[in-house]
């Protein structure tokens, strides 16, 4: 819909023919724009529609609009025709005719009774304050002025109503149907409300779908979020919030069930790896435990940990891991094999290193042992194996090290007494034939 142009001063006869064929244009446009607003899909469906909400509140004042619409539309056709009459009585029109003329096509010529615009304006939008007079008049741009602010906010509603009505219930009816396929396959594995979570969230998504569903064809506007600051009619895309998150929930649902469905076709590979597992912590505990009876014999004057016994609560959840199986319950067994798997690496791995702390007090001995043995063979190589203080020393650190029970702090006192013996003979000068070059060597080696 376009707009006439601004009033002036009596028209020529070239200026009138110029604007009767502007209106004429203008009345093609606009009878257009409302057989196609009277045409649309969307005001169609919203006149049959039970609608609630703003949707009902918004399409009683459209719908009131599209009423005074064709009423203001009956008024400006009226004003054309009687224009046109006006400009065909004469080839040549007289002064008087221009006269006339220029009035009707600039002046507030066109009237509006009220008789016509009363029901309509009753719900339609105030665009300019006139509802409520006897009678309304407008020039023919006003009149188009009014008609297009009218058109615009009718068809925007009717538009974004259809665009939501388009859009969301063939999703949700898409989603639905995956929703039941879900559900059946949730149902042959076990997954069933009240025993499973995955089964709740089915009943809740289903519940949701269908309220969304029925809302949305009711009250399609409260699904719609328009375009800030947009002026176009139907600036805007359906909210698919809600929409969108119970897709979400549902493909998590599909996932648990897939988990599920895994869960069955491998449940006894993962059972023999679980048994495997532990059987290597029992063995792994029980090595533990016998290494510390050693450590309590062989190490004295050293704190020992205690070891601790087997599994016990694993073992049983193993067992009812297996009758899971056994009795194809997979949603209960998923879970529970789950958990198990990371509850038996974490107790190998307790195992493991409860023998470590056992077998401590033997990995010092042992390296006592070697650094004792190492510093020998250095001063063997430096000639003073013979050295009576050395053996002494030596004799010493070894008799308490390869003695049951061995006190490791004396031990280790005893070593470092002869590795200082050893660093003070090698640091000591030399004769030449004590081989000083390979002495100096060997300072540079303690």
């Amino acid at each position: 819909m376009g707009v006439t142009g601004p009033p002036g001063p009596v028209m020529d006869r070239d200026e009138v023919d110029r604007a009767l064929a502007r209106l004429g244009a203008e009345y093609e446009a606009i009878e257009t724009s409302l057989l196609a607003l009277q045409d649309h899909s969307g005001r169609r469906l919203l006149e049959g529609a039970e609608l609630t909400g703003v949707t009902k509140e918004r399409w009683a004042s459209a719908e009131a609009s599209i009423t005074l619409l064709w009423a203001y539309f009956d008024a400006y056709t009226d004003a054309l025709r009687s224009a046109r009459e006006i400009r065909s009585r004469r080839r040549w029109s007289s002064r008087e005719d221009l006269a006339e003329l220029t009035e009707l096509l600039r002046g507030e010529s066109v009237t509006v009774a009220g008789s016509a615009t009363a029901t309509a304006t009753a719900n339609a939008p105030t665009l300019h304050g006139g509802s409520g007079k006897l009678s309304e008049r407008f020039s023919l741009a006003a009149l188009v002025d009014r008609m297009n602010e009218l058109y615009a906010a009718s068809l925007d509603m009717v538009v974004a109503a259809d665009a939501v009505w388009s859009a969301l219930p063939a999703r949700i009816d898409l989603l639905a149907a995956e929703l039941q396929r879900t559900r059946k396959l949730a149902h042959s594995v076990g997954v069933r409300p009240g025993e499973h979570p995955a089964g709740d969230d089915l009943e809740r998504i289903t519940r949701t779908l269908t309220h969304l569903r029925e809302q949305v064809v009711s009250d399609p506007l409260a699904y719609w979020n328009p375009t800030p600051g947009s002026s176009a009619p139907g600036g805007g895309r359906p909210d698919t919030t809600v929409y969108d998150r119970e897709a979400r929930a549902l493909e998590d649902v599909r996932r648990e069930i897939d988990a599920v469905l895994t869960v069955r076709q491998d449940a006894e590979q993962r059972l023999i790896r679980l048994r495997d597992v532990l059987s290597r912590a029992d063995r792994t505990l029980a090595e533990a435990r016998t290494a510390r009876g050693e450590v309590l014999a062989k190490i004295a004057a050293t704190e020992v940990p205690v070891v601790s016994g087997p599994p016990t609560v694993l073992q049983e959840q193993l067992a009812t891991a297996a009758e899971y199986r056994r009795q194809a319950q997979w949603h209960r067994l998923s879970p529970l094999l789950e958990s198990l798997e990371q509850k038996a690496e974490d107790e190998l791995l307790r195992a493991r290193e409860s023998l470590t702390a056992v077998t401590q007090p033997l990995a010092v001995r042992a390296e006592l042992r070697g650094r004792l043995d190492a510093y020998k063979a250095k001063v063997a190589r430096h000639g003073l194996a013979e050295d009576p203080f050395l053996i002494e020393r030596y004799d010493a650190a070894r008799r308490m090290l390869w003695s049951a029970p061995c006190d490791l702090r004396v031990a280790e006192q005893a070593v470092l007494r002869y590795q200082h013996a050893a660093a003070e003979l090698l640091r000591a000068p030399r004769v030449p034939e004590q081989s000083g070059p390979e002495d100096r060597r060997g300072e540079g080696q303690s």
